[in-house]
């Protein structure tokens, strides 16, 4: 029985419980100045750091992980940025109607452009990012840190480059960077992840150790769920000097509790463990035993008399405690769930588990190269589509399915932004058509140059993320071409959305800096190379409107105007707006409505479109770029 704690509440304790839900990287541990033991508590520089727009000093002892660049991560994981999101209808596939999205660009860039649309909305992360381990023929992935930029850093030389303290090989000069790179984007990438979401990270013996220590920080180190060990090969390799790499790992971070994974379907193999030798009329049953792991000792209010109905004797707990309670023996005795065997003399009952109420199966953390592939069939997936080798080791497209299986629905969201080769969208296309659902996509990758020796350039692929869209777009063929499908046709489409500086003009965002005498030169502040869909395109990203919501186009009194999911919002960015046009637009009783600000011919003008709005629907939110 609990005692009462006969005091008020501890309201510092539960303002730590709160910012440790806002801000699970600013908990850590110190010691208890009365007790000595270690308690919880708040980094108050880290707070500081998470609160402000520049670099805060003021370093403490305590445990935490830390290298030189981390406050420069946070600061750019805060920092926020001019730059907008580009369509590209030539490259797109069915960018009309598709719910699916594919961001080219840095995804650091991407990631914070996501903010405001998908806070809380993605169910899935998978990414498989750089592993730190030397370069390859696309990934620019050695993230060592040059021997003297470092050393500067880290406080090891001043600012004449003197020697300040002694530095090895092994003390992180070939860790900083790679911590600085994805700490920054896992910061950004924890805030669009639901409730019940999670993310599953691929990474190699490497950065593992750092990578965890990460993300318990980002995510918290209770909602680490598991750290999975995928073969990946299923032959040793000779070559190596030591022990053959034959796994990788994934790790898998909830965003909180409400996550939950979903179980495997049952076999054939776990239901024949089920048997009925009593003829229970509900069916098939196996036994669970009624003996606890743990002494009388250890559990002492699991320790109590149980009696025979059969032939009334009674049997005390001796080595080991009872498994279910007093409350649950009678329970279960009156539900004519304990077994006393085949004669029924047993002193010690069995728990029937009838496979009616059985639960599906509960993976596990070792995944084969059989249940999962192996990076043999991951170059085969990709060699099939694109007819070359020209992407090294890309993840198969079955492991992608079984995380899929494992943490979404029919209807989830997906995110992906090291999309190397493409295999997270190809796997989403394909799941879905297995199991008819409509899951989405957003994938991001960096048009990194390939090497201009590597097959990939040869063969046309001049950057990684042409390499990338066209083999969506064959995935997406292939699929919808199988005479094989179960699920239906699913979306195979694509929207490609290119990372661009503003469509506004630097006078925008700097108009202090422009004389006087080149105020003419300024009267429309949208760069001249931008078009309409540009700027709609803003002002969804703006807004936090659906990057994937249908676009449609119409002409209204001889002007131009973007519709939004129907009505979610109406856009004109043509010049010399009229009021037969907004009076029109009003009618229609959009959410949004937005115009470009120099269409505006007078202030009177400006005054009117808003008055009009507010007479004829005044729900409708008005603005102008």
């Amino acid at each position: 029985m609990e005692k009462l704690k006969m005091h008020t509440p501890n309201l510092t304790a539960e303002n730590v419980e709160k910012l440790a839900a806002l801000f699970p990287n600013c908990v850590t541990e110190t010691k208890d100045d009365k007790t000595g033991q270690p308690k919880r508590a708040i980094d108050f520089d880290q707070l500081r750091q998470e609160l402000s727009d520049h670099i805060v000093e003021g370093p403490r002892e305590r445990y935490h992980l830390d290298w030189p660049g981390k406050r420069e991560a946070l600061l750019a994981a805060n920092a926020p940025i001019a730059k907008t999101l580009r369509p590209c209808r030539e490259e797109s596939v069915d960018f009309n109607t598709t719910k699916n999205l594919f961001i080219e660009g840095d995804n650091l860039d991407a990631l914070k452009l996501l903010q405001e649309t998908y806070l809380g909305k993605v169910k899935l992360i998978y990414i498989d990012p750089p592993y730190n381990t030397g370069n390859d023929f696309i990934y620019e992935d050695d993230f060592a840190a040059d021997s003297d930029e470092y050393q500067l850093r880290s406080n090891q030389k001043d600012a004449v480059g003197n020697r300040m303290v002694a530095n090895t090989e092994s003390n992180g000069r070939f860790h900083s960077d790679w911590l600085t790179m994805i700490y920054s984007r896992l910061k950004l990438a924890f805030n669009l992840l639901r409730p019940d979401g999670a993310i599953f990270i691929s990474i190699d013996d490497h950065e593992v150790h750092n990578l965890r220590r990460v993300c318990d920080e980002v995510f918290g180190d209770t909602n680490f769920v598991s750290d999975i060990a995928w073969q990946k090969r299923y032959t040793r390799s000779n070559n190596t000097v030591e022990f053959t790499a034959v796994i990788e790992h994934i790790l898998l971070y909830r965003r909180s509790p409400e996550f939950c994974v979903n179980l495997l379907p049952r076999t054939d193999d776990a239901d024949a463990r089920y048997t009925n030798p009593d003829n229970d009329p509900r069916g098939p049953w196996k036994g669970a035993s009624f003996l606890n792991p743990a002494t009388p000792q250890e559990r002492p209010n699991l320790c109590y008399p149980i009696q025979n109905p059969n032939t009334q004797s009674i049997t005390h707990p001796t080595t080991n405690a009872w498994r279910r309670s007093r409350d649950e023996f009678e329970r279960l005795a009156q539900e004519k769930k304990l077994y006393w065997g085949l004669d029924g003399t047993s002193p010690v009952p069995s728990v029937k588990m009838f496979l009616s109420e059985a639960r599906g199966l509960t993976p596990i953390n070792f995944w084969s190269h059989e249940y999962a592939g192996n990076t043999d069939q991951g170059t085969q997936d990709l060699e099939m589509l694109i007819g070359g080798k020209y992407f090294n080791n890309p993840k198969p497209v079955l492991l992608i399915k079984r995380i899929l299986e494992h943490a979404t629905g029919p209807n989830d969201l997906i995110l992906d932004f090291f999309a190397g080769s493409g295999t997270t969208a190809q796997a989403v296309m394909q799941i879905n058509s297995e199991d008819g659902g409509a899951r989405r996509f957003i994938l991001v990758q960096l048009p990194e140059a390939a090497d201009p020796q590597s097959a990939a350039h040869r063969a046309g692929y001049a950057v990684i993320s042409d390499l990338t869209k066209e083999r969506i777009r064959r995935a997406g063929y292939k699929i919808c071409t199988d005479n094989s499908l179960t699920g239906g046709k699913p979306d195979v489409g694509f929207r490609v959305l290119k990372i661009d500086t503003s469509n506004m003009s630097d006078v925008y965002y700097v108009p202090d800096t422009v004389k006087q005498e080149d105020l003419w030169a300024h009267t429309d502040n949208i760069k001249g190379d931008r078009t309409p869909e540009d700027l709609l395109f803003q002002v969804l990203v703006d807004w936090g409107v659906d990057l994937s919501m249908p676009i449609e186009q119409q002409t209204i009194a001889g002007s131009s105007v973007f519709f939004v999911d129907g009505s979610a919002l109406a856009a004109c960015f043509d010049p010399n707006l009229i009021e037969d046009l907004v009076k029109e637009l009003a009618k229609r009783k959009p959410l949004r409505a937005v115009f470009r600000d120099s269409s505006y011919g007078s202030d009177s003008l400006k005054i009117n479109v808003d008055q009009i709005f507010k007479l004829l629907t005044p729900a409708t939110e008005v603005r102008s770029i």
